[in-house]
């Protein structure tokens, strides 16, 4: 009984957490501290109470135009997967021209041919100019919105199409077994498990979207990246606003991996 017993394998033990205060970690944080206080006491930061109201101003533009873009994308995002894996097989053309096209363009051309492209062609015409449409379509954030929300839903796109392609087809066998219709299956099944699956990668491309959004500056939309660059030209200095510009963007992608994960893990088939 005793060599039963001692054959048998040892239960498993997760691996300990490290620790926070190891000699490494100490000495990465106090290199930081000391970086910190350099940029503090060094660097001139006088200028920083005159633009605090515009820098909060940008920052909210820049949130405001990676939620509105990413959700706006996403929805769009999801039809266009769907249709390349079920079908119909012209829209699945069409799907897959459009993402190659979007994904295969540089955004900053897409832009610009939105903005000095299409907004010229608008103002051409009377009939646009004299609508209730063009006090919004005279401004630059519609192309703005209108490019970043198109590559947004191209690249999410092609990872919900791998994501529907990815749900094992017995889950959806048995949802039909069990009475469902096609789209009771679809938004009760087939969804959910996809967008776990694309998750990850959802969270990769909401940061890449964000760092996406200083390109509506270059056509007048305001901003904090565009904040920035007024600083530069009013203060003629250069370390002080673009170390708080990337400080600004290191703590928004922070705040967002850090959703996502939490996000993630309130989900209970995480491993599955």
């Amino acid at each position: 009984m005793s060599d039963i017993v001692s054959d048998a394998p040892a239960a498993y033990q997760p691996p300990r957490g490290r620790h926070l205060f190891e000699p490494h970690r100490l000495a990465l944080m106090a290199i930081f501290a000391v970086l910190i206080f350099c940029v503090v006491w060094f660097m001139r930061w006088d200028w920083l109470p005159k633009y605090q109201g515009r820098l909060i101003a940008g920052v909210g533009q820049t949130l405001l135009m990676l939620f509105s873009t990413a959700i706006v994308g996403f929805l769009l995002a999801v039809p266009i997967g769907l249709v390349q894996v079920a079908g119909p097989r012209p829209l699945a053309w069409l799907a897959k021209i459009f993402c190659t096209l979007i994904r295969g363009t540089p955004l900053l051309l897409q832009l610009w041919l939105l903005y000095y492209g299409l907004g010229s062609l608008f103002a051409q015409y009377p009939e646009i100019r004299s609508s209730f449409l063009w006090p919004y379509l005279r401004q630059a954030w519609p192309y703005g919105f209108t490019a970043l929300m198109l590559s947004f839903a191209a690249y999410e796109g092609e990872v919900m199409r791998g994501a529907f392609a990815g749900v094992p087809k017995g889950e959806l066998e048995a949802a039909r077994a069990f009475g469902m219709s096609r789209f009771t299956a679809f938004r009760r099944v087939w969804l959910p498990r996809a967008v776990h699956r694309a998750l990850p990668t959802l969270n990769g491309e909401t940061v890449l979207q964000l760092k996406s959004t200083p390109l509506v500056a270059t056509i007048t939309v305001i901003d904090v990246y565009a904040v920035i660059s007024k600083v530069r030209q009013d203060t003629y200095l250069t370390y002080e606003p673009l170390l708080l510009l990337a400080l600004i963007y290191l703590c928004l992608t922070g705040v967002l991996v850090t959703a996502f994960r939490m996000f993630e893990n309130r989900i209970p088939t995480r491993g599955a």
